[in-house]
């Protein structure tokens, strides 16, 4: 991408009639970071390109383009580790005759039971157990699909085994082998629109969303959210939790994409339909298997402090953590916490406000709770490393804690 990026950015900024050090200082950096993407620097973080779209009035899309892949010059353990998942969700095609399927019916309740169990598993960190299971889950389902061949056990089946991909493709995008996760979180989206049910396609349409914007595929991570959340709108009135919920989370994952595309009004818009669905629900509404997290109004005054981190605004992260009642764990008892995962991504966000407005102390207690509430999650997060680093970078000396939290992370060998 080196390459490519240079010309970008060096072209838009050219056309804005700005120098190296204008670029920086409209951007919030030094002017460092500038030269060295233009001089075809090929370490460049996701988050100086945000900043340098925002000085260019630009996309940050717009600065993205591809170069030639890096050779792999290390053994990858993760091929090995996840074979079986790889076998079970890419299967092998012949030109020979499929073989019809063998065994007793399926049991479809236990799929589902199965699924859900993992699900709950998953929410609650533990991936290791996670990926013992899915190679045996996504092996039933794909048995159960080639079992019935008509009707509404096989419409059941495809439903069952969407949900089941969806799981493989939201964990696999956890961590981090996004192009198994891409097969998973497809077959999932291409399953629920088989068997006609919206709700539950709407559900896999918000796990690709969250894959694609992991990947930087910001344009069509909003495309598709906005596109699934005009056929599954809810009515103003009488509508089901489990409606609203799901078209609520399809509007933060939009504004996710939109905000770090240098697209501010669009994710605000978005935001606020979020927030509409979150009043609409009341209190915070569980339904795994539907929508894959915990909706309500905590949830969505957690993911929009995303937005002012993405803006490089710390100082308003900070004041409205302990300004905003929603975000008050006193007030949850009435409205309803957030699973874990959105109250952990909350508390890392919390952690990067805190080091970048001057207490690392602070930022440090955030990530040493995470690493020890949720080490399995707390491990594959990119953001908690720079986190890490930036408070080093304020210390001279650093704790056993302190080295314990690094060597978690791989900061340190």
């Amino acid at each position: 991408m080196s390459d490519e990026l240079a010309h970008n950015v060096r072209r838009y900024r050219r056309a804005k009639g700005l120098s190296q050090e204008q670029l920086a200082q409209r951007s919030g950096l030094s002017v460092g970071p500038v030269r060295r993407i233009e001089q075809g620097d090929d370490n460049v973080r996701m988050e100086t390109l945000h900043c340098i779209a925002r000085g260019l009035g630009v996309q940050t899309s717009d600065l993205m383009a591809a170069g030639p892949p890096e050779p792999v010059r290390h053994d990858d353990p993760n091929s090995q580790n996840l074979r079986e998942l790889r076998i079970a969700l890419t299967p092998v095609l012949s030109l020979g005759p499929a073989g019809a399927p063998a065994g007793e019916e399926p049991d479809l309740r236990r799929l589902r039971r199965m699924t859900y169990d993992n699900s709950v598993l998953y929410f609650n960190d533990t991936y290791q157990s996670v990926a013992a299971d899915l190679p045996t889950l996504i092996r039933a389902a794909n048995d159960a699909v080639a079992y019935y061949d008509s009707g509404d056990q096989r419409a059941n089946a495809l439903v069952e085994r969407s949900r089941a991909l969806n799981l493989a493709g939201r964990y696999l995008t956890q961590i981090r082998q996004f192009d198994l996760a891409h097969a998973a979180a497809r077959g999932a989206i291409e399953d629920a629109k088989a068997a006609g049910n919206n709700l539950v396609a709407a559900s896999a349409v918000g796990g690709m969303c969250w894959l694609l914007v992991r990947t930087e595929r910001f344009d069509e991570a909003e495309d598709i959210a906005v596109a699934t959340m005009d056929i599954v709108e809810p009515k103003i009135m009488g509508a089901a939790p489990d409606e609203y919920a799901t078209w609520g989370g399809l509007a933060m994952e939009a504004a996710a994409a939109a905000a770090r595309n240098n697209r501010p009004k669009e994710a605000e818009a978005l935001r606020k339909a979020a927030g509409t669905a979150a009043k609409a629900v009341g209190r915070t509404h569980r339904n795994l298997l539907r929508h894959w997290s915990m909706f309500g109004p905590v949830t969505a005054a957690m993911k929009e402090l995303e937005d002012f981190m993405i803006a490089g605004d710390a100082r308003t992260v900070v004041r409205k953590s302990k300004e905003e009642p929603t975000l008050q764990a006193k007030h949850w008892e009435q409205l309803g916490g957030p699973s874990t995962n959105d109250g952990n991504r909350y508390r890392l966000d919390l952690a990067r406000a805190h080091v970048r407005t001057g207490d690392a102390t602070l930022a440090m207690e955030e990530l040493s709770h995470l690493d020890e509430t949720a080490p399995e999650w707390f491990r594959h997060q990119a953001s908690a490393a720079i986190t890490f680093e930036e408070i080093t970078k304020k210390r001279r000396t650093l704790t056993t804690d302190m080295r314990e939290v690094g060597t978690h992370l791989g900061v340190f060998a």
